[in-house]
């Protein structure tokens, strides 16, 4: 796996992944960052999204769960020491779908944070890491009420 980094201007950079995305970074204002991209240390959070929802979709997939969406909420906090790496994070999904059952989708979360996600594995060694599910069913429309609306 390759990423190039190029410097456009002071601290803002574009990444080029091998699978032709860009991702723009930049650093906080304190070190001379414009706010032109992502903070490096936000996008290792949203690498350890992205690898852990995809093991939780294709996992619930594959348990037969209809799930019709995902989302994900990341919050970190890093030490005070340089480096200041992560030292807590705490994840909650929040997943959506019609009879979803509350065993399979703590099972695939746990199954993603415990063992398959990779960004999990090298993120563990400094921060601690917990997570909660959440299950939001959609609403049923209720056809009449819209009528007299």
């Amino acid at each position: 796996m390759k990423v190039f980094l190029e410097q456009n201007a002071g601290t803002h950079f574009t990444a080029l992944t091998e699978s032709g995305h860009r991702i723009d970074m930049d650093g906080s204002g304190s070190v001379g960052g414009q706010n032109q991209g992502a903070r490096p240390m936000e996008t290792v959070l949203a690498g350890l999204g992205g690898c852990s929802a995809v093991d939780v979709v294709s996992l619930l997939d594959k348990m037969r769960q209809a799930v019709t969406g995902c989302r994900i909420e990341i919050e970190a906090m890093r030490s005070d020491d340089i480096p200041a790496v992560f030292t807590r994070i705490h994840l909650v999904y929040i997943l959506q779908g019609e009879d979803l059952d509350p065993a399979k989708i703590g099972r695939a979360v746990s199954l993603s944070v415990k063992k398959y996600c990779s960004v999990t594995r090298m993120l563990e060694k400094t921060a601690k890491i917990s997570f909660e599910t959440r299950i939001h069913t959609p609403q049923k429309v209720d056809e009449e009420r819209l009528e007299l609306i």
